[in-house]
């Protein structure tokens, strides 16, 4: 397997030392931002987690292998580049074996995460069951990979494009922990709270990572999502956010965008309705989500 993975110079260092490791996705860089802000956020979050004690791993594929860390110059050609893939479980055999580059999702980077032994992933917010889901069954590979991948993901909860209540249920029924950070609620991406209460709750990082351990130690196989609301300052009213979401919903529909083109599409069409704001929004929750992600891999990293 190891032919099929390389680890950066301060990966590998942090391996050799056993410091705490964060994960991060590429989507985010690629088709998650437009240039240049995607660019400067990559770094800036990466900055984040070095200042809260842990060392940054963004993952991609890059000719033919899993690149675990990427220099400036690859984070700056995923910035520039066009015709990134965008890559989920069913690409990445493909994209390693053609050599193609590739932008790894919250499932794809989950999966390479575990294959280099890191188990804790900040993002954004993941995906999960799009409104009809329940008729057209297009329902976010994240969601399995949170079953049956050992990885906690740090996010903002789900991207409020999604049905959420759906959502909610197929994490159920997979088995995956819920826990708010700080937070009684599922954050939704843009806003602090939604209509979804939680199960579990944690009000510090320790809490998260002791629980992480017990989970793994005890064989329970999966993941964990950690939902770390939007900072305050940054949160979008609510009413005025999901106005905006459906008519960008109601626009995808006509023009018939499906698949792993819906979130792209949409980010795109709410930063235009918003003027801009939800793009700030997004690059706020994000490095929000790293402070968190990379105390808890700190916290997580002293109980092995």
């Amino acid at each position: 397997m190891k032919q099929y993975i390389t680890l950066s110079e301060e990966v590998r260092i942090a391996k050799e030392q056993g410091k705490p490791i964060v994960a991060l996705e590429s989507t985010i860089i690629s088709h998650g931002m437009p240039y240049p802000q995607n660019v400067q956020t990559a770094r800036e979050v990466e900055q984040i987690i070095r200042d809260n004690g842990a060392v940054p791993a963004t993952i991609a594929i890059i000719d033919g292998k899993i690149k675990v860390g990427l220099s400036d110059d690859e984070l700056e050609m995923f910035g520039k580049s066009s015709g990134v893939a965008k890559v989920s479980r069913r690409d990445i055999a493909y994209l390693i074996a053609t050599k193609q580059l590739g932008a790894t999702t919250v499932a794809a980077t989950m999966i390479c995460a575990e294959l280099a032994d890191i188990h804790i992933f900040v993002t954004g917010g993941i995906g999960g069951a799009h409104r009809g889901a329940e008729t057209t069954m297009d329902i976010s590979a994240d969601l399995e990979e949170l079953g049956q991948t050992n990885v906690a993901v740090i996010c903002a909860g789900a991207k409020s494009i999604l049905d959420l209540g759906l959502t909610m249920e197929y994490l159920e029924t997979k088995g995956v922990p819920v826990i708010g950070y700080q937070t009684d609620v599922l954050p939704a991406f843009f806003t602090r709270t939604s209509e979804f209460p939680l199960n579990l709750r944690a009000d510090d990082v320790d809490s998260i990572a002791s629980t992480l351990k017990v989970q793994w130690d005890l064989g329970l196989k999966g993941g964990a999502v950690i939902a770390n609301p939007i900072p305050e300052e940054h949160a979008m009213d609510e009413q005025f956010i999901n106005g905006i979401i459906e008519t960008a919903l109601k626009e995808a529909d006509e023009r018939k965008i499906a698949g792993k083109d819906v979130t792209p599409f949409m980010l795109g069409k709410v930063k235009e309705l918003t003027g801009g704001k939800s793009l700030e929004a997004n690059i706020a929750l994000v490095k929000n989500n790293a402070v968190v992600g990379a105390k808890i891999a700190v916290s997580f990293n002293g109980l092995k």
